[in-house]
């Protein structure tokens, strides 16, 4: 790479011209951040290299999140940014270098990407890739097929607090184990935990690297044992809340048990705000907070999504097998939740 000035992440500021991407989804607040990154030069954490040509809008009319947000963000793609709305998936991705297909619904993934997948054409898939592991394994499945360069998962894990916390402990290799929290809200039609537990699990995960082999769910209060999940509120959705009919939770606790024994935990609150981890080495433990003044993660993820939909080398990007993994530990976690016992990941299929 001598002679080429980098930007964060690896994107060259010389002799590459801007990359033309498609949006699909713009029923999450993600559509917005990522073209103002991308298209004011003036932002403080302005992301140069590439550019918003088209918008598919999308949406889910069963998910007042998506059906609520869709038409907002669509306009302001459209009327700050000068993005090209269009009818369908297909429209937008025509003659796109590349797509980020970021709709709120992970439901809907798989669907949209056999419509926009071109073979070799990268794509980023928003978190989560998909809200089962059967589809996210049939998503991957026709990346690989048609040579698709696949990246999906959460901003979290490039938080700058994360990144240097998991430096000062040595990195992955010196990892004896991780206790990872944040901010929960589960909707069942959404996939529970993959809602919003995605984002410790991908620090947590970020920290671990790949071998969990089972995972037990707790929900604080007690659970209802009956398969009803807990909404962002902290009610269960159609039920009391299994804390002695009070309807409050004060949030989830996965542990997992890696295959060399290693623990790593995950624990979800519904009245906190707050991302941080516990990272664990043999001699010394590090506590890390993921400050909210610290860079935008944002702008963090596209730091890095933008040189890899580019072809370049991206240090720390999960593979395809990490994310798959993430996928499936979060449903057993679901299941583990629904049936009260330990659930081995490889009972999903």
């Amino acid at each position: 790479m001598s002679g080429r000035a980098m930007l964060p992440g690896g994107v060259s500021r010389a002799g590459q011209a801007a990359l033309r991407l498609a949006i699909v989804g713009t029923d999450t607040s993600h559509s917005a951040a990522f073209a103002q990154l991308l298209f004011d030069r003036t932002h403080p954490y302005h992301v140069p290299g590439a550019r918003v040509a088209a918008a598919y809008p999308g949406g889910s009319p069963d998910i007042e999140l998506s059906r609520s947000r869709v038409d907002g963000f669509a306009a302001r793609l459209r009327d700050e940014f000068g993005v090209r709305l269009a009818a369908t998936p297909e429209e937008a991705a025509d003659g796109a270098d590349a797509v980020l297909l970021l709709s709120a619904d992970g439901r809907q993934h798989l669907e949209l990407f056999r419509r926009v997948a071109k073979p070799g054409r990268p794509v980023f898939v928003d978190k989560p890739l998909a809200t089962t592991y059967r589809d996210a394994r049939e998503l991957a499945k026709l990346a690989a097929a048609l040579g698709v360069p696949l990246l999906s998962g959460s901003a979290l894990r490039y938080a700058e607090d994360m990144v240097a916390g998991l430096e000062r402990v040595g990195g992955r290799e010196a990892m004896i184990g991780a206790d990872c929290y944040g901010p929960i809200a589960m909707d069942a039609a959404l996939g529970g935990y993959l809602w919003y537990g995605i984002h410790a699990a991908e620090m947590l995960y970020a920290a671990m690297g790949t071998g969990c082999e089972r995972v037990t769910a707790v929900a604080a209060g007690g659970s209802s044992g009956d398969g009803q999940l807990v909404v962002g509120n902290g009610r269960m959705a159609g039920g009391n809340g299994g804390n002695g009919g009070s309807g409050r939770l004060a949030g989830e606790h996965l542990v997992g048990v890696w295959k060399d024994g290693r623990v790593g935990t995950m624990r979800g609150s519904y009245s906190g705000a707050e991302f941080g981890a516990v990272l664990h080495r043999e001699a010394a433990s590090c506590y890390m907070r993921v400050k909210p003044e610290s860079r935008p993660f944002y702008a963090s993820l596209l730091e890095r999504v933008i040189p890899f939909l580019r072809g370049d080398e991206v240090p720390g990007l999960p593979t395809v097998d990490e994310t798959l993994e993430i996928i499936r530990f979060l449903e057993a976690a679901n299941l583990s939740r629904e049936r009260g016992r330990t659930v081995r990941l490889d009972e999903i299929e």
